[in-house]
């Protein structure tokens, strides 16, 4: 691609996720969240000015979150697609996070305002980029990945963000180095998803998308994974 047209592809992209990011609002927090959220926003507003930019999932990309499993649940919901940074495995800063979580916009049931804002996605650019997922494996414990849609599939929505702190003694027995964050306790500790990850905590925070089940919950019962 001439460079012209790359700086043009760039620009119209840029645009995009800008006026994603003053389109769409922040998920509400649900009556059963073990804290309330508005008593921890300054904090979270951080996590969302820096995770407002990778609504266009390429961008989490170039910035080292690499595609990974989506996670499902046969009765709980799901996690949707993790796109992980392992250079951020440990990272308790809230405009940090180790992972991105995203869903199929063919998932989720659109208000006229989604329609509107993936025309504006669109516009900025194919969403032909997503070749494939390689290497996918089924994770350990109750969240297994399945294959991923294929180039054609429609671009993702950024819907939850992740972090994720690897246990010390390796040894799902013992919590005594769990972490925390938001006033929130992280969850595990709990073998590795997928082969070669670690056992580990983790924390989800559904800053993008409504969670019934609450903001900090681990499964979000309106989140699916394509089927293989």
């Amino acid at each position: 691609m001439p460079r012209r047209q790359l700086k043009v592809t760039a620009a119209l992209a840029t645009a995009a996720v800008a006026s994603l990011s003053l389109a769409i609002t922040p998920a509400h927090s649900a009556s059963s969240d073990p804290v309330d959220p508005t008593t921890v926003w300054p904090e979270l507003a951080k996590t969302l000015e820096a995770t407002a930019k990778y609504q266009y999932a390429p961008f989490a990309v170039t910035a080292g979150y690499q595609p990974s499993f989506c996670g499902v649940h046969p009765t709980e919901g799901g996690m949707g697609f993790h796109y992980i940074n392992k250079d951020l495995y440990g990272s308790l800063d809230p405009a940090k996070p180790a992972a991105l979580l995203y869903e199929d916009r063919t998932n989720e049931d659109r208000t006229n305002e989604d329609r509107t804002n993936e025309d504006r996605m669109d516009e900025a650019s194919d969403a032909s980029w997503v070749d494939s997922l390689d290497d996918l494996h089924a994770p350990d414990g109750d969240a297994p990945a399945v294959t991923a849609p294929s180039g054609t599939a429609e671009s993702r929505r950024l819907v939850a963000a992740e972090w994720i702190v690897v246990d010390k003694d390796q040894d799902v027995k013992t919590d005594d180095d769990r972490p925390s964050l938001f006033g929130m306790p992280f969850d595990g500790p709990m073998p590795g998803h997928v082969a070669g990850m670690p056992v580990h905590y983790d924390l989800h925070v559904w800053l993008w998308k409504t969670n019934p089940k609450g903001m900090f919950a681990r499964w979000n019962p309106t989140v699916t994974c394509p089927k293989p």
